[in-house]
């Protein structure tokens, strides 16, 4: 099993050891940091990131997948690794639910990712209930319901019906959030979109699609734009 944190700010000195995969190599890293920095380092035989995020801020991460979630999310780490880069690392890297960690981050939360083996992942998720953590599929529904009203009020003002069409414009909005297509122009994306609305075209068949999820994917670029937009001023 391998476990990484992410944690607002810069706390490298507070985290003293978090238990990760044993096998994880020891690294001597320094990363320069421009437009987006970060720092990496070791405390306590734990590999930590200090990496500034847009729309977010400062997020100290621990253990290989939070370097690679850092990464995805936007950062930039410029270091090199002792020896030859693992190949599990990114295994499992959930690119499709960072946006979803950002917000909880954003909001001064920290994040645990657990990678289990088969038969061993409910017994952790029940560890961490126990100690009052609460489910990504909680935290993404929290993270729609304060936004919920907003876009809401936007899509109907331009005559859209948000109480049928709510779930495929919310599958646009998640989509344009993905760590492997925000932040590029659209025609770089919007090849990727089409084929996502395509697989739900064929998961829904007859279901009017397209205007809902298009709509939302538009306005999930936005508001990813504004984030970035509102941490830089």
């Amino acid at each position: 099993m391998k476990i990484s944190l992410l944690t607002p700010g810069d706390v490298r000195h507070q985290i003293k050891s978090v238990p990760l995969d044993a096998a994880e190599p020891p690294a001597n890293r320094k990363a320069p940091g421009e437009p987006v920095r970060a720092d990496v380092g070791h405390s306590g035989g734990t590999l930590l990131v200090s990496a500034f995020l847009p729309g977010v801020g400062w997020v100290t991460g621990a253990g290989l997948l939070a370097e690679e979630i850092l990464r995805a999310a936007g950062a930039r780490i410029d270091a090199l690794r002792d020896g030859s880069p693992e190949d599990e690392v990114t295994e499992g890297l959930p690119e499709a639910e960072i946006f979803v960690y950002e917000d909880l981050l954003r909001k001064g939360r920290s994040v645990v990712i657990a990678l289990a083996e088969d038969g061993t992942a409910e017994p952790i998720r029940q560890s961490l209930r126990q100690q009052g953590a609460d489910a990504i599929e909680a935290a993404r529904q929290e993270w729609w319901t304060g936004l919920r009203d907003g876009e809401r009020e936007h899509y109907s003002a331009s005559g859209g019906d948000f109480v049928n069409d709510e779930k495929f414009y919310r599958l646009g909005f998640e989509a344009a959030l993905h760590a492997r297509t925000r932040c590029k122009e659209f025609d770089q994306v919007s090849a990727e979109m089409d084929s996502k609305l395509e697989d739900l075209e064929e998961q829904y068949p007859g279901a009017q699609i397209e205007e809902p999820f298009t709509r939302g994917y538009q306005r999930g670029r936005e508001h990813f734009q504004a984030l970035c937009d509102e941490r830089a001023a």
